[in-house]
C-alpha cells in the first residue's frame, strides 16, 4: 500500500505539471550564449512615408525673416495640413499626400517620402539657407504609431514618441506576452509601397537582433497568435488558470483514491 501511495502522489505531480508550458516554450532568445552577435552597424532611422504628419519649425536669429517658413493658424484654416476641430484647436502639421509630398511656404510643393528625419532637416535647411543666414529647422513625426494585438496582456495602439522602437520595445509596450501565447509565431504586418506584407519572428531564436524587422516602422501591426493550448482551452475565460484548475481538482481526485485505497 505504500508503494501505491507513493505511485499516486507521483501520478498526481505529472498531472499537474503535464499541461503547463515547457521552458522551451517559454523562454526568449535560448541560443543567446552559444550565438557570436553582430554589431549594428547600421542604425536604423525611420523613413517618411504617405500618409505621415510632420511637425516642421523653422528659426533663427532673427525671427521676423525665418516666420514666413512656418505655417500659421490663418494659412491652416482652409488647409488639409491642420488637425483639430478649429484655429485654436489646430495642429501645425504637414500631411504627407499620396504621391509623397508636402506643400512648404516659400519653398513650394517637396518630395519628401522616403527621407530620413535628418535627409529633410538637412534639405530644407540648405534650401532655406539660401535666403536665412543660419537657420535652424526642426522636424518630427506626429502619428507614429504601432499596433500590438493578440495574446498580450495590453493589446491596442500606441503612438511612440521617438521614431524608433524594437519588437521587445513594442511588446514591452503591451505588457509582455501571456504564458498562454506562441512565441515562435509572431507575426509582423507592414505596408511596403502601397502592399501589406508580413514576416514571421521567432522570440526564441536571438537571430531577431540582427534581423530587418527588429526595429518596427510606423503603422506596423505586431500580432502575437495563441498556442495550440490556449486554442484548445476555449476564451480567455477559461484558459490557463481554468486549465489548471481543472489539473488540480484531478490531481487532488488521485490523491484521495490513493489515500483511500492505503487504508
Amino acid at each position: 500500500m505504500k508503494n501505491l501511495f507513493k505511485t499516486g502522489i507521483l501520478a498526481a505531480f505529472a498531472l499537474l505539471f503535464a499541461g503547463c508550458a515547457s521552458y522551451k516554450d517559454i523562454v526568449y532568445f535560448q541560443d543567446i550564449d552559444q550565438r557570436d552577435l553582430k554589431p549594428l552597424l547600421n542604425e536604423y532611422e525611420a523613413t517618411i512615408k504617405k500618409d505621415d504628419r510632420l511637425a516642421i519649425v523653422v528659426s533663427g536669429a532673427d525671427k521676423t525673416v525665418t516666420a514666413p517658413y512656418n505655417l500659421t493658424l490663418t494659412e491652416l484654416s482652409g488647409s488639409a495640413g491642420a488637425s483639430g476641430n478649429g484655429p485654436e484647436n489646430a495642429t501645425l502639421t504637414y500631411l504627407v499626400d499620396s504621391e509623397g509630398n508636402i506643400e512648404f511656404p516659400i519653398l513650394g510643393q517637396i518630395h519628401v517620402e522616403g527621407m530620413t528625419r535628418n535627409e529633410l532637416v538637412r534639405y530644407l535647411t540648405s534650401e532655406i539657407g539660401k535666403d536665412v543666414k543660419d537657420p535652424i529647422v526642426y522636424v518630427s513625426f506626429k502619428n507614429y504609431k504601432i499596433t500590438v494585438l493578440g495574446e498580450v496582456r495590453s493589446p491596442g495602439t500606441y503612438t511612440i514618441d521617438s521614431e524608433k522602437i524594437s519588437v521587445l520595445q513594442a511588446l514591452g509596450r503591451a505588457g509582455d506576452l501571456n504564458l498562454t501565447a506562441m512565441r515562435e509565431g509572431i507575426l509582423l504586418i507592414r505596408e511596403v509601397d502601397g502592399v501589406q506584407q508580413h514576416y514571421t519572428i521567432d522570440l526564441r531564436d536571438s537571430g531577431l537582433l540582427e534581423s530587418p524587422y527588429f526595429y518596427m516602422q510606423q503603422n506596423d501591426v505586431l500580432y502575437v497568435p495563441p498556442s495550440p493550448t490556449r486554442v484548445a482551452q476555449g476564451t480567455a475565460a477559461t484558459g490557463l488558470w481554468s486549465a489548471m484548475l481543472s489539473t488540480i481538482s484531478s490531481a487532488i481526485s488521485v490523491i484521495t483514491l490513493v489515500v483511500a485505497l492505503s487504508r
